[in-house]
């Protein structure tokens, strides 16, 4: 009996899900590619097909990361409620969320962007999913009344990339509790 045929986008999406898995646990760098091959069961040649060169995997794994992130972020700050200032302290429950998930490594694209050349299009990537955080921070910080919201933003987000890398480091859920108060009195010092 032959064996079926997997859809396209089956076999990309098996092997985006087996490059996410390796790239978060091992880091982009300290995966090869014929690992995501084995790992996904997929042909060299589907690999190629749908991702010719191993940075442009490095950047739909990271897409999906920014998917995955920002969307928590978004939707915890939602769930603090309405209000702008709420949003800012609420989206610290997803910091919480994520340093108490199974095989946390801290932040995704801090990580890859420690193992990216500066330029690259990779690291460049990186950046700019900060950049979108930052910017949207920016903005509830706006919204919610602070006095210089851009500096409210750039010490939020500090904050938060303390929280993911501290989560690694200690292992300790408390991290994201002590994050969030700092954020308070920050917030309360900025928009009084």
């Amino acid at each position: 009996m032959a064996t079926p045929r997997t859809p396209a986008g089956s076999a990309r999406e098996r092997i985006l899900e087996t490059a996410f898995r390796l790239f978060y646990a091992y880091g982009p760098r300290g995966v090869g590619v014929d690992t995501v091959i084995a790992e996904s069961g997929v042909a060299k040649a589907t690999l190629y097909k749908h991702f010719p060169r191993k940075d442009d995997l490095v950047l739909a794994y990271l897409d999906r990361v920014d998917q995955a992130w920002f969307g928590a972020l978004w939707a915890a700050a939602r769930a603090a409620g309405e209000a702008p200032r709420d949003q800012l302290l609420g989206m610290y429950d997803a910091l919480a969320g994520a340093c108490r998930r199974e095989g946390y490594h801290g932040c995704a694209f801090i990580n890859t962007a420690a193992e990216s050349p500066a330029g690259s299009e990779v690291h460049a990537r990186t950046v700019e999913h900060k950049n979108v955080v930052r910017a949207w921070v920016t903005d509830l910080a706006r919204r919610a009344g602070a006095a210089e919201p851009e500096l409210l933003a750039r010490q939020l987000t500090l904050l938060l990339d303390g929280g993911l890398a501290a989560g690694v480091l200690d292992g300790d859920p408390a991290v994201a509790e002590a994050a969030k108060r700092s954020a308070r009195a920050l917030v309360d010092a900025a928009i009084g």
